[in-house]
C-alpha cells in the first residue's frame, strides 16, 4: 500500500511506499521510526481517517478504498479506539461526558446505557471517583486514563496509540501501557503502539522499524536499551494470515510504480489525528474480504 500527497507546488511527495502489514486479532504491534519517517501518516490509514493512493486496505472483510466517507465513518466509529499522546479530552466536560461522547453515536441498549457503561470503564481504569471531575482538575495520568476509557467503551477490534506515553513520566507511562494491554487482552483487541520509546516499543511481540516510508519487520524484539536486533533496511515483511478481527496490508505499489504482490502500507509523515473519531453506528457491510480484520 502507499501514500502519497501533492505540495503546494503541486510536486508529489510519497510518504508511505510498499508497506506491507497484516495484524491479527489479538496481537501487539509496535512501530519506532524517527521523526517525519510517516509513522503518523501509517496510523492514518490504519485508522481510516486517510485512504491510500495505490495498494488495498481492508477491515473486517470490507475494502476500505470502495466505501464512501459515512462507511468509514462508522466503521472507525465502532471498531478501532484511538490513543493519542495529547490526551484530546473536551474542555469544560467532565470525565464521565468525555467517555460517554462515543457512546452518543451508537444504537439500542449501548445508547440507553451509556452512563452505566461510561462509568464502568472508568472505575476499570481507576476513576470510579473522579466521574464528575473535569480534565483542568485531573493530573496527566488521570487525563491519559480518561482518555484511554474513551477509546475502550465500545469494545473496539482495533486499538491505535500514538505515543501514548509520551507526556508522561517513566512510572505512569509504564502503569498506563498496562491498563491498555490487560483492556485489550479482555477484548481480544489488536494493538498497534507508534513510540520512541525502545522500553514501550519492547512490549510489543510483532515489531517494524518505519524507515523512508517503508515498513521494515525487525527479526527480534526491541532490546530495552534502545538497540535493535536488525536494521533499518532489512525487507518488508510478507505479512501473516489473520483469523479474525486485526489489520493487516494486501496489495501495494512501491515508488517505482510496480505492485508488490504481496502488498504493504508505507508509512511518511501525516498530520496527527486531532483527536479521537466520533462513531456513528455499526459498519456497512461492502463486499467480500478473504480474511477478517482489517488489512492495509
Amino acid at each position: 500500500m502507499g501514500r502519497t500527497v501533492r505540495l503546494p507546488d503541486d510536486r508529489p511527495l510519497t510518504i508511505l511506499s510498499g508497506v506491507d502489514l497484516i495484524v491479527e486479532e489479538g496481537d501487539r504491534v509496535s512501530i519506532v521510526g524517527r521523526s517525519g519517517s510517516g509513522k503518523s501518516t501509517l496510523l492514518n490509514v490504519l485508522g481510516l481517517l486517510d485512504t491510500p493512493n495505490e495498494g488495498d486496505l481492508w477491515f473486517e472483510e470490507r475494502e476500505v478504498r470502495r466505501l464512501g466517507s459515512g462507511a468509514r465513518d462508522r466503521i472507525r466509529g465502532r471498531g478501532i479506539g484511538f490513543v493519542f499522546q495529547q490526551f484530546n479530552l473536551l474542555p469544560g466536560r467532565t470525565a464521565l461526558e468525555n467517555v460517554q461522547t462515543p457512546l452518543l453515536y451508537s444504537g439500542g441498549r449501548e445508547f440507553w446505557r451509556r452512563e452505566r457503561i461510561a462509568t464502568e470503564m472508568l472505575e476499570r481504569v481507576g476513576l470510579g471517583e473522579r466521574l464528575a471531575t473535569k480534565p483542568e482538575r485531573l493530573s496527566g495520568g488521570e487525563q491519559q486514563r480518561v482518555a484511554i476509557a474513551r477509546a475502550l467503551v465500545r469494545r473496539p477490534r482495533l486499538i491505535l496509540a500514538d505515543e501514548p506515553t509520551g507526556a508522561l513520566d517513566l512510572e505512569t507511562g509504564a502503569s498506563v501501557m498496562e491498563l491498555i494491554e490487560s483492556v485489550a487482552a479482555e477484548t481480544g483487541a489488536a494493538l498497534v503502539t507508534i513510540t520512541h520509546d525502545p522500553a514501550i516499543a519492547a512490549r510489543s511481540n510483532r515489531h517494524f522499524r518505519l524507515a523512508e516510508g517503508r515498513l521494515h519487520a525487525l527479526d527480534a524484539p526491541i532490546e530495552r536499551g534502545g538497540s535493535a536486533a536488525a536494521s533499518s533496511d532489512a525487507p518488508p515483511s510478507a505479512g501473516s494470515a489473520r483469523p479474525a478481527g486485526g489489520v493487516g496490508s494486501a496489495g501495494s505499489a512501491d515508488p517505482a510504480g510496480s505492485v508488490d504482490p504481496a502488498g504493504s502500507v508505507d508509512p511518511a509523515g501525516s498530520v496527527d489525528p486531532a483527536g479521537s473519531a466520533d462513531p456513528a453506528g455499526p459498519a456497512d457491510p461492502a463486499g467480500p474480504q478473504p480474511t477478517d480484520g482489517v488489512a492495509a
